[in-house]
């Protein structure tokens, strides 16, 4: 007899020896957990994350080891209602400067500024020691800023700057991401109670998701001190390891109760389902991991540390589905379904021939090629805003206006209104070129005076190093940061009036950072690496695809239907956030920038090719199996997708429903990662694998399984043409 499949074996082993099983799965993820406490997690550097000219500019300041600039945060005193006693804002401001003077970390903390109204005073203090750390010695300031605040109750006594904006941000975060936490967990449970009907079959994949996120975060911990870990890695962590943990444990569990409603045996219950079920979710734990991997490409440490905890995810969760759900399922028994919720048992376990799914498939069936036509036509319709895409960085204009600091920056900014950015030029040049250098800059200088893409307001004297090798200069210009004028000028500066001036300086580099730069460079930098992610992603797809089923019209088909979901997935986002849609903003609580978050793209195309092929690998398998039997194709299709649409529709719901909490956070990018992803899923689930693939298939029939001579194994059955009638399933 053949040798059964890896899966089977595993599955066996552990079904036989349940105890053991579990025993080891537990020693397992606390280790892994145990593993990553006792190391740490080595966090990636805001440094490392800027790519491009703007980073040559950051290092070219590095090695002028220059004097370290200090951190300040602003005080801002207003009225709360009325015009501003300025009588008593002084007294406040003086207080405000001396709490702070008496503060160890304190600089200095200057005199009051009025601001050109007169309905504000501001009150600028430095903080003392590296501006890395600063962020841990704020609260003794904002401590001090909240007890004159309670002094002068009838003022607005509020702190402002980068320290504290980041401060809350942090906060908002944190606490945006136990709230996704908190209600992720119960939303999955009672989506897989009304799937199962009871309790305990609906605890299963809870419990082992839950188990592989641990797993994967401890590990990834470790994994930190080779690829530093980014901030939101626990997070993909959480949010992938809740969606494929589910979904794995869904796909086995459900196949596992199908084989004992027809009178199987625990243990052969146990073995069918790995054979087909389990099989699939290891082609599919590839096919993610394939995915996750293309990050690596982005040739950005953010992505880096996301590819890597996900990849770590998505490989223990494929692991427990195969070594521990097995021995849980096969200890368990008939025991998985209790205890029974009355309803919903009975919905759940119902047998016979399931109505809806027949019912959607009737048309696709009867007319395949207009079923497609009109499907392609409607998500070609939905992607098609996609080509006018445009990317860009949140800024402090995005961030939630919830946060109290956010409304003091409002109010900041209005008293005290400033237009414009500086560009940062950094020259690096022999000793012996520093009077050849300040020249060409003295040069540079005067040509922004007379172009109106720049301005003198701000321009201060150029900052030469100890050693006189480098050089940097601030150049303003009068517009905003993120206007395109902004973006003119930096082009400008980098094309034309540098070359002109410094370039002519033999030996000098030179390079021009800046908050425009920064962004303007890794947009850019996404855009170039995007095609490159894409090319590998699908390459490697394609090659797992033919190496499952050895037929390369289903690669090539699979391919297809998620480049269908993911630029219908980029057509919905730019609609919803990128267009000015009043009802979006309202429903989802954000304000629109007229842009998606630059890093988006990327990290939404490798997680939706990833998690697009559980479905697709699941149905294609049933389809695979009837036409193997000796069905016919339309009847193959029909039967496939009858038969898998209970679990996908579930899985599905699943996903969306986790993804769609992330849609209801505070920040704009977390928001779209959340639209994107439910939206995505949700087409996929329904119009792609209930219409368009269907009706493909159907229209391809016998054409759907070729294979080459080369491909094909010794002895492994080939699904054959049918040339008989194909008749359409009724009901």
């Amino acid at each position: 007899m053949p040798k059964s499949p890896v899966t089977v074996r595993v599955a066996r082993w552990s079904a036989l020896h349940p105890w053991r099983a579990m025993l080891l799965w537990v020693v397992f993820v606390v280790l892994c957990f145990t593993a990553g406490a006792v190391t740490g997690t080595r966090e990636a550097s805001d440094g490392a994350q800027n790519l491009g000219e703007s980073s040559r500019a950051e290092a070219i300041v590095r090695s002028g080891d220059f004097a370290t600039p200090v951190a300040t945060e602003n005080v801002l005193i207003t009225a709360r209602s009325g015009p501003l006693d300025r009588d008593t804002a002084t007294r406040a401001a003086a207080a405000v400067t001396k709490r702070m003077q008496a503060l160890p970390d304190v600089g200095t903390a200057d005199d009051p500024v009025p601001a050109p109204k007169g309905d504000a005073l501001l009150v600028r203090v430095t903080i003392e020691g590296d501006p890395m750390t600063s962020l841990q010695r704020l609260a003794p300031l904002l401590a001090a800023t909240a007890a004159v605040q309670q002094e002068y109750p009838s003022l607005r006594v509020e702190q402002v700057g980068s320290d504290s904006i980041d401060k809350a941000v942090n906060e908002i975060l944190r606490e945006d991401f136990v709230r996704a936490e908190l209600f992720s967990i119960p939303v999955t449970l009672a989506i897989l109670l009304v799937t199962f009907g009871a309790l305990i079959a609906a605890g299963v994949p809870v419990l082992l998701a839950l188990s592989a996120v641990a797993a994967a975060i401890g590990l990834s911990g470790v994994a930190s001190h080779l690829v530093p870990a980014n901030g939101m890695v626990n997070s993909v962590i959480l949010l992938l390891g809740l969606a494929v943990g589910v979904d794995y444990s869904l796909f086995y569990l459900r196949r596992e109760r199908e084989e004992r409603a027809r009178g199987r045996g625990h243990v052969d219950a146990v073995e069918i389902a790995a054979a087909t079920s389990g099989h699939a979710v290891v082609v599919s734990g590839i096919a993610v991991t394939v995915s996750m991997a293309g990050l690596f490409l982005a040739g950005d440490p953010i992505f880096s540390s996301l590819a890597v905890g996900a990849i770590l995810v998505v490989a223990i969760a494929v692991a427990g589905s195969l070594t521990v759900l097995p021995a849980v399922l096969a200890k368990l028994g008939r025991w998985v379904d209790r205890p029974r919720v009355p309803v919903l048992w009975r919905l759940a376990s119902r047998t016979g021939t399931p109505r809806f799914w027949p019912a959607v498939l009737r048309p696709v069936l009867k007319h395949p090629a207009a079923a497609l036509t009109v499907s392609l036509v409607a998500l070609l319709a939905l992607a098609a805003p996609a080509l006018g895409m445009k990317l860009k960085n949140p800024g402090e204009a995005d961030l939630p206006r919830t946060a109290p600091v956010m409304q003091a920056y409002d109010r900041l900014t209005a008293a005290y209104p400033s237009t414009g950015t500086t560009h940062l030029v950094a020259v690096e040049a022999p000793a012996a070129s520093a009077p050849a250098v300040a020249e060409a800059l003295d040069d540079l200088v005067s040509r922004t005076r007379t172009d109106g893409l720049f301005s003198q307001d701000g321009l201060t004297e150029p900052e030469v190093s100890a050693d006189r090798t480098v050089t940097t200069l601030a150049v303003a210009t009068p517009y905003a940061g993120d206007s395109a004028d902004a973006r003119r000028s930096l082009d400008k500066l980098r094309t034309q009036l540098l070359p002109a001036t410094v370039g002519a300086v033999p030996g000098a580099e030179y390079a021009v950072g800046g908050t425009v730069a920064a962004d303007g460079d890794y947009s850019r930098h996404l855009r170039e690496r995007l095609p490159l992610v894409i090319g590998f992603v699908l390459l490697l797809t394609f090659v797992v695809m033919v190496a499952t089923f050895r037929a390369i019209v289903v690669a090539l088909k699979a391919i297809l239907l998620n480049l269908l979901s993911a630029g219908s997935a980029y057509g919905l986002l730019v609609w919803v956030f990128q267009y000015d849609n009043p009802w979006a903003e309202n429903l989802l609580g954000f304000r629109s920038n007229h842009a998606v978050v630059a890093w988006l793209p990327l990290l939404l195309f490798v997680i939706l090719f990833g998690l697009s092929m559980d479905y697709h690998i699941f149905v294609v398998s049933r389809i695979r199996e009837a036409v193997l039997r000796g069905v016919p194709s339309r009847q193959a299709v029909a039967d496939g997708i009858t038969g898998s649409a209970g679990v996908v529709t579930s899985a599905a719901i699943v996903m969306v429903a986790v993804f769609s909490i992330f849609a209801t956070l505070s920040t704009v990018d977390m928001k779209q990662l959340g639209v994107g992803l439910a939206a995505a899923i949700l087409i996929d689930a329904t119009l792609i694998r209930a219409v368009v693939l269907p009706s493909l298939m159907i229209l391809l029939g016998s054409a759907n399984w070729w294979t080459p001579a080369f491909l094909r194994r010794r002895g492994e059955p080939t699904p054959a043409p049918h040339h008989q009638p194909q008749p359409t399933p009724v009901g």
